[in-house]
């Protein structure tokens, strides 16, 4: 139990100084990241069946909607995450550029509740920090751990991060609950972490 108290330590003392290294990004070299993830090539294949959830940025968050949009165009179809509730899995609905949104918890934009429950084949994760083991530092209710946890129970997902260069940290604190990312896009780098 102290070993877990302490990794739950040093993790809200990583998210604090994350969030702030993050917000202290301009907004217009955050704007920047965003667009070069989209302009380059994706690294997974994408077909008409494939479909692929993002995410609504939150804060200072590396916006993944250029990519969506791009990845719309090349046929992929797509789903956003709406909060079923505090200890559960995100419930991934489909969704299309132009379709309504309800505001869900925390102000969080997401599909309203009559839209599909899909499961995805590649999931775009949001985060505070991450490293080059592929482990992600997310807000601290693991939401997303839950998620991909759930969904590679299912069938072979691909979980990829979204992040500004400048969250990379040397290691993050782990647990068993924590599910490894397979890429991290950023606006320097496409870091496959795969094979590790």
């Amino acid at each position: 139990m102290v070993q877990s108290n302490s990794i739950e330590a040093a993790k809200a003392e990583l998210r604090v100084a994350a969030q702030s290294r993050r917000d202290a990004l301009p907004a217009h070299e955050r704007k920047a990241a965003a667009e070069t993830i989209a302009s380059r090539k994706f690294p997974l294949a994408i077909t008409s069946d494939t479909i692929i959830s993002g995410f609504m940025p939150l804060k200072s968050e590396n916006n993944p909607l250029p990519l969506l949009q791009k990845l719309a165009e090349a046929g992929a179809r797509l789903a956003l995450p709406a909060i079923a509730g505090r200890g559960k899995p995100l419930i991934m609905r489909a969704w299309e550029f132009g379709a309504p949104l309800d505001r869900g918890q925390w102000g969080i934009r997401e599909p309203k509740p009559d839209a599909p429950e899909v499961e995805p084949d590649i999931l775009l994760v949001p985060l505070l920090a991450f490293d080059r083991a592929g482990y992600r530092l997310g807000y601290g209710a693991g939401y997303y751990d839950m998620t991909i946890h759930r969904l590679r129970a299912l069938k072979p997902v691909t979980a990829v991060g979204i992040a500004f260069a400048a969250q990379e940290v040397p290691k993050i604190p782990t647990t068993p609950r924590d599910e490894r990312l397979d890429l991290v896009l950023t606006e320097r780098e496409v870091i496959d972490l795969r094979g590790k």
